[in-house]
């Protein structure tokens, strides 16, 4: 029996600040993500204040999609992908994140791109904003809290909007929103310890979302606009009511955002986050009128591995993860780099959200990242990552078929090998296709298929049926 139903969005996920490179090639300006280095000899990524000499940043040329997409959607082509989600960068559009007028070439690189998406039929599902906050912006205005943001967000985001109406059918507005508080300086968008400054950010984030939902809907009936979450699935350390009690609060602040994408509100529960956190924040008759009017179509997250939760911080053992870091798990097994390998985790995720707020639902991020051996043969045999993936796709075909899940799309993360936005490294491989390009960006980024490659092929080629 086939659990995935005619019409399901099969494809690949990618972030323009991973992939493209250009940095400054077209009138793009700078943006966070361009000056930010990369782990060296297990000393974490930072980000500088501008452009340093000496220092490494991957994300200038990363794998160069920007000049070589052509040849990458014909690949995607060739294995049959329905769909393709990724970002498009703010600083192509306007370099500094606060000009009156767009920059065309920015505008162009995009429309022919999304034009060349459309002839191979692959719809787009394309981020707004995927933490690559205008490093202009950062540096003139502080953090997100300020809410010079929200004005010229919604410029950015009227101007792309507007531009691709027709191209675009599918719209998320900022990745993974609900990891600001886990961290915050993923866009330096606020401060750790200040909660009213964290919130206040969060706050503007949620009005520019719902903006940009407003309008969208407002000049295209054709197109849906999501939400897009970090959603780890979540497990109590035992069973004692403080364990539990400790789960339900963290799954509380994961749904913090979802809660209002939802709702078009601040509700009950999202209030007393911020009076227990101390967090003064202002919201305005008018945005509250924003974020009713702009409530989204659908779901989207990501999912890598779950977490454990406890009540002791004695119990911690932290493990490695999306963000989110906790108890290990002694019933998975892990990855090179510790995220926990759960696809029983992402049923239940999917159960979870859908039962929560019975909206559909994407899984957009999705994958193996692991060290990629090219054999005597010039050959990628990546059967872990065909492990890896097997299973969780399974797992969403039983969330489909026997718990009623309404999921419309699925796009595995890095379906070509792009920057690692943990690290910044070229060696934690993600995709179906490898790039010849090492951590201290050398290499000719020739394309060559893996394995996985035409096994997601044939995956696509029959719906979902054969595994």
């Amino acid at each position: 029996m086939n659990k995935f139903k005619e019409g399901f969005l099969w494809g690949g996920g990618l972030a323009a600040h991973q992939c493209e490179g250009a940095y400054n090639i077209g009138g793009k300006g700078l943006s966070i993500a361009d000056v930010k280095n990369v782990e060296v000899n297990g000393v974490a990524r930072e980000y500088t204040d501008g452009l340093l000499d000496g220092v490494y940043y991957p994300s200038h040329d990363a794998i160069d999609f920007y000049h070589n997409y052509k040849e990458d959607l014909a690949l995607f082509h060739e294995m049959g992908f329905k769909c393709l989600r990724t970002s498009i960068a703010w600083t192509r559009i306007y370099p500094n994140g606060d000009e009156l007028e767009p920059n065309a070439e920015g505008l162009q690189f995009y429309r022919e791109f999304f034009e060349e998406c459309k002839r191979l039929n692959i719809e787009l599902i394309i981020t707004l904003f995927h933490a690559d906050t205008p490093f202009y912006m950062y540096k003139t205005y502080g953090s997100w809290s300020n809410k010079k943001y929200i004005e010229c967000f919604e410029r950015y985001a009227k101007t792309v909007i507007s531009e691709y109406k027709g191209l675009v059918k599918y719209w998320l507005t900022f990745n993974e929103i609900n990891g600001l508080p886990y961290l915050p300086g993923q866009s330096l968008n606020s401060v750790r310890d200040n909660k009213s400054d964290l919130y206040q950010a969060a706050h503007n984030q949620l009005v520019c979302s719902a903006i940009a939902v407003k309008y969208a809907h407002e000049i295209d009936k054709d197109c849906k606009v999501g939400c897009m979450l970090l959603y780890p699935t979540a497990y109590a350390y035992s069973c004692s009511p403080e364990d539990n009690f400790e789960l339900m609060k963290f799954k509380q602040g994961m749904n913090f955002f979802a809660d209002c994408h939802v709702h078009g509100k601040y509700t009950p529960n999202m209030l007393k986050i911020l009076e227990n956190a101390n967090a003064k924040i202002e919201v305005t008759e008018e945005e509250k009128e924003i974020l009713l009017a702009g409530k989204v179509d659908y779901i989207a997250f990501s999912y890598y591995n779950s977490t454990v939760r406890g009540s002791s911080p004695e119990q911690l053992k932290a493990t490695g993860g999306n963000i989110i870091r906790g108890i290990k798990n002694p019933y998975l097994p892990s990855t090179s780099w510790g995220w926990q390998i759960d696809p029983i985790g992402l049923r239940i995720g999917l159960n979870e959200l859908y039962d929560k707020y019975q909206l559909p639902l994407m899984i957009v991020e999705n994958g193996l990242g692991a060290e990629d051996v090219v054999n005597e043969n010039g050959e990628i045999i990546d059967d872990y990552r065909i492990d890896y993936l097997r299973q969780h796709i399974s797992a969403i075909g039983d969330a489909i078929c026997e718990d009623g899940v309404d999921v419309i799309a699925y796009t595995s993360w890095g379906p070509i090998d792009i920057v690692s936005a943990g690290t910044g490294q070229m060696s934690k491989r993600y995709g179906y296709i490898y790039v010849d390009r090492d951590n201290e960006g050398n290499g000719t980024m020739k394309r060559s298929k893996k394995k996985s490659f035409d096994w997601y092929k044939h995956v696509i080629e029959t719906n979902g049926r054969e595994l």
